[in-house]
C-alpha cells in the first residue's frame, strides 16, 4: 500500500497558502503520536510558533476536516464534549477508550471490515465512513485494578485480629 503524502505536501498540492502559524500547527497534528484535542494542539504549536491564536487552530483544523484530511473523533463520555483530531488514514480503525487513564488506542481488524462489508450487502447501504468507539480499561489500567483488587487492606486485617 501506498504511503500517503504528508499534510503540508496535500495542502501544497491543492493551493493552499501556508502561513507559519499554521504551518506549525499542521506540523503538529502531523507528528502527533497520540490523539490530540485543540487545547493541546494549540499549546504544542506554541512551542513552535509563539503568536499562534486559537482561531487559527480552528480555523485550521475546520479546513483540514473540509479537505478530508483530518478526522475528528467527539469522545464524549472521557471528559464531556471533548474532541480529538488525527490525521486520515487510509484504513479505517476502532477507538478503544480508557475510562480510567483517558488513553485513545488504535485497533485495526480484518473482522471490522468483514462488518462494514456484510452491512454495506444486506442493506444495500454504500458506506462512506465507519466509526467505532469502545469505552473500558487499558491493558494497563485493567492490571492495575485486578491487582488492586487482590491485594487485602492491612488496616482491615489488622482490625479484624483485635
Amino acid at each position: 500500500m501506498l504511503e500517503r503524502r504528508s499534510l503540508i505536501e496535500e495542502l501544497n498540492a491543492k493551493g493552499v497558502r501556508l502561513t507559519a502559524q499554521r504551518r506549525a500547527l499542521i506540523e503538529v497534528i502531523q507528528e502527533a503520536k497520540e490523539h490530540l484535542d485543540a487545547a493541546s494542539l494549540l499549546a504544542l504549536a506554541r512551542q513552535r510558533e509563539p503568536g499562534i491564536d486559537r482561531a487559527t487552530v480552528y480555523r485550521t483544523i475546520e479546513l483540514l476536516k473540509k479537505l478530508r484530511l483530518i478526522d475528528e473523533l467527539d469522545l464524549m463520555h472521557l471528559e464531556g464534549e471533548k474532541h480529538y483530531y488525527e490525521v486520515k488514514t487510509r484504513r479505517e480503525h476502532l477507538h478503544l477508550a480508557c475510562f480510567r487513564c483517558g488513553r485513545i488506542e488504535e485497533f485495526s481488524t480484518a473482522l471490522f471490515e468483514q462488518l462494514k462489508d456484510e452491512i454495506a450487502r444486506q442493506a444495500g447501504f454504500a458506506i462512506r465512513i465507519a466509526r467505532l468507539e469502545v469505552g473500558g480499561n487499558c491493558r494497563a489500567c485493567a492490571a492495575a485494578e485486578e491487582a488492586g483488587a487482590n491485594r487485602k487492606p492491612e488496616k482491615a486485617l489488622a482490625v479484624a485480629g483485635h
